[in-house]
């Protein structure tokens, strides 16, 4: 019976509109939580990052009551900041670990293909990845991870991971947040909506590697 409860909590949290609507004042912990494990940690590759971030945008006038009312925009920062935060971890988890992850074997939390496909990513668009991989699924996780691994220099490394922390989470929650307002109904078609953006964002670059 508890394997079961447990269970039905971790379908729960791959399910971002419970997660605000349950959670209520801790919904931004939460979400916080989440961002920075996504590129923080290897587990992370699993996690919803994009679709929470749109459901966190569709859901930004509750996160700002529960949060002593700052406008939305300090909501997106302190979520940028979780992001940013993040990368510096998966960084220097990269930086102490690298060349012992070519060895490590598979696991449940770590699939060596997408360190490798991470790192052919990486040589392609050099420290622009850090940029572009904030919009795809699994490279968000391991770019700062090769990142670290590989000794990009670390100024250099914030200024993309700065930049491109601001630039998804601004973007998404910024997309969520016009998008309710403007078509209330949204909230009813939520889980396509994030399908099609995880499809449109990650298709043309996973076409291009597998290629590779």
């Amino acid at each position: 019976m508890k394997a079961f409860k447990l269970w039905q909590i971790i379908q729960h949290l791959f399910n971002p509109r419970w997660i605000f609507l349950y959670f209520g004042n801790t919904a931004l912990l939460i979400l916080i939580s989440i961002v920075f494990a996504e590129t923080g940690f290897f587990i992370g590759f699993f996690l919803p990052g994009d679709s929470l971030l749109f459901t966190a945008g569709i859901f930004g006038e509750d996160l700002c009551k529960n949060f002593y009312n700052v406008p939305f925009f300090i909501i997106i920062l302190i979520v940028a900041l979780s992001a940013i935060l993040g990368n510096i971890q998966g960084y220097w988890l990269g930086y102490k670990s690298g060349k012992l992850l070519y060895k490590k074997k598979d696991s449940f939390f770590f699939k060596k293909k997408h360190f490798i496909m991470a790192r052919l990513f990486y040589k392609k668009y050099n420290t622009t990845a850090l940029i572009l991989s904030r919009f795809l699924p699994i490279f968000r996780t391991f770019a700062p991870i090769v990142a670290g691994a590989i000794r990009i220099n670390f100024k250099k490394f914030m200024i993309y991971n700065i930049i491109g922390a601001l630039i998804w989470t601004f973007s998404i929650m910024s997309a969520g947040h016009y998008l309710d307002k403007s078509i209330p109904e949204l909230k009813n078609h939520l889980e396509w909506i994030i399908l099609l953006i995880i499809f449109i964002t990650t298709l043309p670059i996973i076409l291009k590697l597998w290629k590779k």
